[in-house]
Parts: structure tokens; sequence; C-alpha cells
């Protein structure tokens, strides 16, 4: 458990170093956490909110060290639940501002079912994904992101079952917000993180995390230079959704209505058939079929996907009354039990 130092000054002010903990930070040379953890402490200053009224929630992993790093409060808790332990500190204290930092296997294998119904309830939590499709803390297992095909010290010959999709799946559980972004791409990262700061509801961002030790290179092609134009998808509210390295391939939607890549000028295919994308889209099914997009049938969609504006779920709402723990014991059937054996309902 990790305190913010005395003497917090106001919000007014505040700048990176001031969510910075006197922990160094400890990752691989070269690991995509250190970029997630400098653009999260560098949103933190901007969103007017005290330092003593964040809390950062992580559970086990190379992601869930973050905590010790960052000079707020903290959690590092157990394999898989803290998005339980989330809710627990935002039932607590409504007023604090909660972040989760979770892993691919900590959130998606042990912990897929408190994912879900964190997703599904819409609590005003924030949950960052760090996915590098590999167990990297054990030293590289198989996890439920990893890529069939891909051989690991658990699968020595390739990995023969289907991968998680992290951002689908928070999806069709009713995220209201989600994002995907690279861990190379800062300004993303940023423009991400200041949204869901800003968000009312749960807020999901899949970073795409590199391992350079147990899985190095492998979203490569979305983020090497020479590639990454073709390989990518920026989305942008309001705009058309082109890529490639002339802004001449597209996105429209197929007879079967499923994406489909087109190119401009190729078989009487203009601009205006190219899907414009709207991340206020109160049906989540067009942001869905966008999360299954990948590389190399099509381009990687990155950006957020999609931010309306839903019925939040309101810890405080169960007990709307402030009770005291007598009251909560004894009410509906309870009895005393007498010296003698007599029994009389508790009033």
């Amino acid at each position: 458990m990790s305190n913010p130092t005395p003497e917090t000054p106001k919000a007014s002010g505040l700048t990176r170093k001031d969510f910075l903990s006197k922990t160094d930070p400890r990752w691989c040379a070269g690991c995509g956490c250190f970029s997630a953890f400098n653009s999260l402490t560098s949103v933190f200053p901007n969103t007017g909110i005290p330092r003593e009224k964040f809390a950062i929630i992580s559970g086990i992993g190379c992601s869930s060290r973050l905590p010790y790093y960052a000079d707020c409060y903290g959690f590092h808790t157990i394999h898989g639940r803290a998005p339980t332990i989330a809710a627990g500190v935002k039932l607590a204290n409504p007023e604090l501002s909660v972040w989760v930092v979770t892993g691919d296997g900590d959130a998606l294998s042990i912990g897929g079912n408190h994912f879900l119904h964190l997703m599904r309830r819409n609590a005003d939590i924030k949950l960052s994904l760090f996915n590098n499709q590999i167990y990297g803390l054990t030293k590289g297992q198989t996890s439920p992101t990893t890529k069939p095909g891909t051989k690991t010290k658990t699968t020595p010959f390739g990995n023969f079952e289907n991968s998680v999709r992290p951002l689908a799946l928070a999806l069709a559980a009713g995220a209201t917000f989600a994002a995907r972004v690279p861990d190379t791409d800062g300004e993303l990262l940023r423009e991400a993180y200041t949204a869901a700061a800003s968000h009312k509801g749960v807020a999901f961002i899949e970073i795409l995390i590199n391992c350079v030790i147990f899985n190095d290179g492998t979203y490569l092609p979305l983020t090497d230079k020479a590639t990454k134009a073709d390989t990518t998808l920026r989305l942008k509210q309001g705009e058309p959704m082109l890529f490639g390295a002339d802004r001449n391939k597209g996105i429209r939607l197929g007879r079967d209505l499923k994406p489909e890549v087109v190119k401009i000028g190729e078989n009487g295919v203009t601009v205006n058939d190219i899907l414009v994308h709207d991340i206020h889209r109160k049906d989540s099914s067009l942001a869905y079929l966008l999360s299954l997009m990948d590389y190399p049938d099509s381009p990687v969609p990155l950006g957020i996907f999609r931010q309306v504006s839903e019925p939040v779920h309101e810890f405080r709402s169960a007990y709307p009354k402030k009770r005291n723990l007598n009251d909560l014991l004894c009410e509906g059937n309870a009895w005393n039990l007498g010296a003698t054996g007599e029994i009389s309902p508790v009033s």
C-alpha cells in the first residue's frame, strides 16, 4: 500500500514530477511500460484533481508494479482481482479517481470474470490493460492474448489456441469507453488517458506493449515507420477511415456488413463510400467489428473506438442513507435467544 507524501499541494500548479514517487521505475530496458507510465503521470496533473484524490490499483505482473512509482494512493493487490478491489475502493470513497493497471494475463486469465463485470456495470473506474501477449513476469509463458503459432516456454511447438481480443471483449461486455494505443505513440497515449479521465463511467484502454525479453517485435509491423501507415488505421472522430502512405485506402461496410479494405479510385470507390468514425454512436456493433480487424488481413485500428454516456453504477445507491452497523445486522428476520431458550424478535 502506497501513500502520497505529506503536505500534498493544491491541484493547481501540479506537474508530472509531483506524481513521481521516490522509487525509480524498474522494468526491463526498452519495455513499453515506461511509455505508458510516463503518459499516465503526464496526464494526471492536467485533470484538476488533487493528488490525494487518485488511487491506482493493480494486480500481479510487470504492469502491476506501477503503483510503487506514482506518488498518489495505490494498492498492489492479488492476481486478477484488481477490478474487484478497485470497486471496494470506490465504494469506500466514491470521490476518488480510481485507476486499474493490469496485464493481459492478469486481467483476462484468472481475472477474466472480474474484468467482464467491471465493464458491464459501468462503474466510474478506469482500466488500463498492458497487452504484451505473453506472461513476462513469470518468464515467457503463453497468455490469453498470445497469437496462434507463437512458440513460448509452454508452447514449444507453437500456440494452438485462439487468442482473446481484449477490446472486443470489453465492448461486448458493454464498455462505454474503449480505446487501443501502441506504447510507441506518446501523443495518442496522452489523448486516450485524458479522454478516459474525463469520462463518467468505465473506461477501458488497451495498450500494445512490446516485451523486449520474451516477445520482442510482436507489434513491429504496427509501429515501424516503414510499415505502420499501411498496417494501422488511426481513428479520428468525425473523419473518414482512411489509411496508407498516400491516404488512398479506406474502410467501408461490405455486403456482409463487415468492414472491408477498398482503394480510392478503384471500381468507382470514392471518399464518400468510406466509413466516418463516430465514437458517440450508441450502438456498439460497428466499434465491435472494428475491434476484430487485424493485421495482415486488414489494418489495425488505433485510437478511441467508443465514448458514450450511459447510467453509471453508483456504489452509494445500495444504502442511500448512513446507517450504523447494528441496524444493518439486525434488519429483517433477526431474533434474540434468551438464557432459558426463549426466542423473541429483535425490535
